[in-house]
């Protein structure tokens, strides 16, 4: 497929109030994009449209949760209702819990599972029948490199994100199948980087919640999301360490989990102290409104 023009593209981006998703509206607004922006704090939404209007980019907010699958209903009709096509859609929202599994409270990590695997399926299924009825469109699922390897004390974000990479399998084969060559399938995979994620995950460690290293930045996701909608491909793991651990999990799965399973201990059970709390799966909080978390620039 030839590299895309992206002016006048329709593109709705879900988790777009701060992280990945606020850094791929801006790069979307550049290019010309028409945007149907979606996230649960409205406020941040209508923030971010005013800024992506002042670039010249017609931009809609919607406020929404996508594990309400009525709520995501709602959002690909109004895309539908202001600009008549979708064509490119991004699954990006998603939550997290950090603890012991038998710590976190069942209620979170169910929340996880429905934010981060449900709401990228009802995306993923309104989007995929208006590209069918089209005969073209992009979708963009966020995973993670968590997606095609493990560590312990994140055990349902892990589930989560393998449900994403097989749902984005599954898809692929479909669109092979029916002879849809318009139509792609994309997983992005980041490793771990320097987004709000860590300021709104639930942590039920007893530690303080700390990101695992090296952490990188956000902004090199924000660029593979408008490189994939420029130039579909299937799967794109963005950190060089990401591809290391994917491949050790996959030609040495044994010596991989053991050291990812020791590495991931000393790192969040290392930290100090801290009281637990159910960070922003269940509702948003106030922290964490933009592309970076602040973390890469404090060392």
């Amino acid at each position: 497929m030839a590299r895309q023009d992206l002016s006048g593209k329709v593109v709705v981006i879900t988790g777009a109030s701060s992280g990945f998703g606020k850094g791929a509206a801006r790069r979307f607004a550049r290019e010309g994009c028409s945007l149907v922006l979606a996230a649960r704090r409205g406020n941040l939404l209508d923030e971010l449209a005013r800024e992506c209007r002042s670039l010249g980019a017609p931009a809609l907010a919607i406020e929404a949760d996508v594990s309400d699958r009525e709520r995501v209903a709602r959002l690909a009709s109004a895309a539908l209702a202001e600009y008549g096509r979708i064509d490119i859609w991004v699954n990006n929202a998603g939550v997290g819990a950090i603890g012991p599994f038998e710590d976190i409270p069942l209620e979170d990590q169910a929340k996880v599972v429905e934010t981060n695997l449900l709401g990228t399926l009802y995306g993923s299924f309104h989007a995929y029948r208006q590209f069918r009825q089209q005969g073209s469109g992009i979708l963009i699922n966020i995973a993670s490199e968590l997606g095609r390897e493990t560590v312990p004390y994140y055990a349902a974000y892990t589930a989560s994100k393998h449900g994403v990479i097989g749902l984005c399998d599954s898809l692929r084969q479909e669109v092979k199948q029916a002879g849809q060559e318009n139509i792609h399938i994309c997983a992005i995979m980041p490793k771990a980087h320097d987004t709000p994620f860590f300021d709104h995950v639930a942590n039920y460690s007893g530690h303080e919640v700390r990101p695992p290293t090296p952490l990188h930045d956000p902004e090199n996701v924000a660029d593979a999301i408008l490189a994939a909608a420029r130039d579909p491909s299937n799967e794109d793991i963005v950190g060089w360490d990401g591809a290391i651990k994917i491949a050790a999990k996959r030609f040495l799965p044994g010596a991989a989990d053991a050291v990812m399973a020791r590495m991931m201990h000393k790192t969040q059970m290392g930290a100090p102290p801290a009281t637990n709390s159910p960070g922003a799966v269940h509702s948003p909080v106030q922290d964490g409104t933009e592309v970076s978390g602040g973390r890469r620039a404090k060392g």
